[in-house]
């Protein structure tokens, strides 16, 4: 055997080692995937087939410049200048105890990470506290100034909100440390499987396909929905299911994306609910390698429009580079997009409130025009 061959094999065999060994250790941060009864209930969602969920509208493959595996090889690799910010990013730390729980608000925590105060209710909807989105030290790190909260600022929390399972929105060490404090996590089919791993209680767990709801006798629901996305924790994906939210009481309706490409979905909730006071869409992580499951500002405008929405406010962005754009692009190009658009666009700094409610409307600064 030539010995650059063996060179090769050798080095194959040392990093599948490491691969291996760093599982190992890591084994509770990429949670249980679905098994047992829980499996056979996946199997009557009309989106499961073959042992995986799927898209109604299918994401064609990626075939560009190496496919799915070359995007996470150019991503690694690649030079990205401008994809973090050159200063700390502007914050406002609201003390979310003291907040007058008659008030509807929405608060930002940076990426797709809200803290909302809705019906009388305390949502956290993909929280993640970490100083890395990422089961892996120095990757996907937040940016200077976004490590605002902890779980010991959050208070009791009526229902913990996962959209799925990537990294950047379930997160081992955020969602463990809040677990005496959670009163219900609600989740797409199969995510409850890594809650029953990490010691939450199955009685607490709530798993729902597309469009079931978990209803409350004052009027307030919670709605699964559509998405347009994948999932997975490693190199497995579409075991777990992904969707989005919709927060409703009968006088007030909230929207929230999760990640998900732009699709037909978000016109059907939009003629379904008959329009939202608020809509929070993935808009901040794009490329041409992965447009069919994540959105342009440009397509998340389009989205607006088609959800009947009266607010938009960006989400996906501000606290991880995932894509390769820079920084502040989603926000300089959602900003523009929106001019004479029939929604109004918000952009609070993280931690900032945002009212609910039509006569709490304002207008918020262009506050990335000002990092340095």
């Amino acid at each position: 055997m030539k010995r650059w061959l063996r060179m090769v094999i050798w080095m194959v065999a040392v990093l599948c080692g490491l691969i291996a060994g760093g599982y190992w250790l890591l084994q509770d941060r990429f949670g249980d995937l679905p098994e047992g009864s829980r499996r056979a209930v996946l199997a009557r969602s009309a989106q499961y087939a073959d042992g995986a969920f799927r898209n109604p509208e299918p994401i064609p493959p990626v075939k560009s410049r190496g496919g799915f595996i070359g995007a996470q090889l150019r991503y690694v690799f690649s030079s990205r200048e401008g994809v973090t910010p050159p200063g700390p990013v502007p914050t406002v730390k609201t003390d979310l105890r003291a907040l007058d729980p008659a008030e509807d608000v929405v608060i930002w925590l940076g990426h797709s990470s809200f803290f909302v105060q809705f019906a009388g209710r305390r949502i956290l909807i993909d929280p993640v506290f970490s100083a890395y989105a990422s089961p892996f030290p120095l990757a996907n790190r937040a940016f200077e100034g976004t490590n605002l909260y902890t779980p010991a600022d959050m208070p009791d929390i009526d229902f913990l909100l996962i959209t799925h399972d990537h990294w950047d929105h379930l997160d081992y060490d955020t969602v463990t440390a809040l677990r005496s404090k959670v009163g219900k996590v609600v989740c797409p089919l199969g995510v409850g499987a890594y809650f029953a791993g990490w010691g939450y209680a199955d009685a607490d767990i709530r798993e729902g396909d597309w469009f079931s709801v978990t209803e409350s006798e004052d009027g307030f629901a919670i709605h699964v929905l559509p998405a347009r996305h994948y999932s997975g924790r490693g190199m497995i994906r579409n075991k777990t299911f992904w969707a989005g939210f919709a927060l409703t009481t009968p006088e007030r309706r909230l929207f929230f994306s999760g990640d998900s490409g732009y699709g037909k979905h978000f016109a059907e909730i939009g003629k379904r609910f008959d329009g939202f006071d608020l809509v929070v869409l993935d808009c901040g992580q794009y490329d041409e390698s992965w447009r069919y499951v994540h959105m342009t500002p440009e397509d998340a405008a389009k989205a607006a429009e088609d959800l009947r929405a009266r607010a938009l406010l960006p989400a996906h962005t501000g606290r991880f580079a995932i894509a390769y754009h820079a920084w502040d692009d989603p926000f300089r190009r959602i900003a523009a997009v929106s001019r004479n658009r029939s929604y109004r666009l918000l952009t609070p700094r993280i931690g900032e409130p945002v009212g609910v409610s039509p006569e709490a409307e304002r207008v918020f600064p262009r506050w990335w025009e000002d990092v340095r």
